[in-house]
């Protein structure tokens, strides 16, 4: 007599949801860490035009990224394997900021590096500016907010009321007649869409009085443009999907650049990181040896570097054995005069 064996569905099954199971937990579920490495080492010149500059630029201004990964188990375990990814908690770069809210953060922290290095150059070239209040963005939306399902992070505020508002005091003057409770229109720009809705003011607590005001329930801060006296000197910057405050410096040297005759990158291919003030103080950084790494695959030739961050970036560089000479920097004038003193390349 002659068996049949029958396919064995339920083992199958059970196949198909352990295979389920093992591709959740390696690529969908979510950790507690991030995985920085190498970014990109970008020329600026592209992302910055004055309107009548100096072009002249036979080198190079570059800035410097950190590339930043929310990881999964599946990037974790390859991580282990690549000696320049650095494993690190949310909360200690994020803290309890959303993904959302950390995104629109970098946003305006690139925003206010820009509107620094306008500053710093114009301060550096003598030129003639004033700051001129752009638009509010909004930075925050705490989850206890009774707007939180109108308002997003990185939202642009258009209008209240059918009245323009840029900045935080005419915000304040708009709501200083109305009262908690009271509703009013809200126009955003989203995106590439523009979104009207009405919605109630919320009670803000002053730090200084204690007191309360009427307003609107988020975070929100006021994005300037910079206006130099003379439109010759006007200074645009393209749009970039890069974010953070670290390329302050390296955005001063090309503005710097082409704002006064001559070029000061002398040929070379100059890259860097750093903060940057209106009075040129270079600030310190994070991620500074992941920095080295991308501005050395890029064939940077000189790295300037915040005079704070030099011993990490030197231990990098010399453990990755780059020819690239680090020149460690506490201004931009400390940058200025370090290029003009350097013999043209060639």
């Amino acid at each position: 007599m002659k068996r049949t064996v029958k396919p064995n569905g339920l083992r199958v099954l059970l196949y198909l949801l352990l295979i389920g199971i093992l591709l959740y937990v390696v690529v969908y579920m979510p950790t507690p860490y991030l995985i920085y490495q190498p970014g990109s080492a970008e020329d600026v010149k592209p992302m910055i035009s004055v309107e009548q500059g100096d072009p002249t630029e036979e080198g190079t201004f570059m800035l410097t990224t950190v590339s930043a990964s929310y990881a999964n188990m599946a990037l974790l375990m390859m991580s282990v394997f690549n000696s320049d990814a650095e494993v690190v908690q949310k909360e200690e770069k994020m803290g309890n900021q959303s993904k959302e809210e950390y995104a629109a953060t970098q946003v305006y922290y690139m925003n206010s590096s820009q509107s620094l290095a306008m500053e710093a150059a114009y301060h550096a070239a003598n030129v003639e500016y004033k700051i001129v209040p752009a638009y509010m963005f909004v930075i925050s939306v705490p989850k206890d907010s009774a707007n939180k399902e109108f308002f997003h992070p990185g939202d642009k505020l258009i209008s209240v009321d059918g009245e323009p508002t840029s900045d935080n005091t005419k915000l304040a003057e708009k709501l200083s007649s109305k009262e908690i409770g009271d509703r009013i229109e809200v126009k955003l720009s989203r995106g590439d869409k523009v979104v009207t809705g009405t919605v109630p003011l919320v009670p803000i607590k002053d730090e200084k009085t204690g007191s309360e005001r009427p307003g609107l329930g988020v975070i929100i801060a006021t994005m300037q443009d910079i206006e130099p006296s003379n439109p010759d000197d006007r200074v645009t910057f393209a749009d970039t999907k890069i974010g953070g405050p670290s390329a302050g410096l390296m955005f001063t040297m090309e503005i710097y650049n082409q704002l006064t005759p001559g070029d000061l990158s002398k040929g070379y291919r100059v890259a860097g990181t750093g903060t940057i003030v209106k009075e040129g103080t270079v600030g310190p950084i994070g991620g500074v040896k992941h920095k080295i790494v991308a501005a050395d695959r890029e064939g940077a030739e000189l790295f300037f570097v915040p005079r704070k961050n030099y011993d990490e970036a030197k231990a990098k560089a010399d453990r990755i054995g780059t020819s690239m000479k680090l020149i460690p920097v506490d201004k931009l004038q400390d940058a200025i005069d370090y290029m003009n003193d350097l013999a043209p390349k060639g």
